[in-house]
């Protein structure tokens, strides 16, 4: 099973924050120039990715993402507030 490449989200020489110059369709090849911010979700580390795509799997019930994960519930929403900081200043410094 071949692992999934991440897509850089900072310049490997200077650390600036990339953006995304074109997208291809890979079914009609049509192509789309310019210079787009990657959506913020995409910003987050796979490990805060996963979280909250099972939040959302739970319907955002904290409680059974704590049971889930076998953890407290303070433990899991002090996760959600850290990965909810996150994303505040990842939309804070796009703008």
């Amino acid at each position: 099973m071949s692992k999934e490449k991440k897509m850089p989200q900072n310049c490997p020489s200077c650390e600036t924050k990339m953006k995304v110059k074109k997208l291809v369709c890979p079914h009609c090849e049509t192509e789309v120039e310019g210079l787009f911010n990657f959506p913020v979700l995409s910003s987050l580390n796979n490990e805060d990715q996963l979280f909250i795509l099972d939040f959302i799997k739970v319907g955002g019930s904290l409680k059974e993402m704590a049971s889930a994960m076998k953890l407290s519930y303070p433990t899991i929403r002090n996760q959600l507030d850290e990965i909810i900081h996150r994303i505040n200043s990842f939309q804070k410094n796009s703008k």
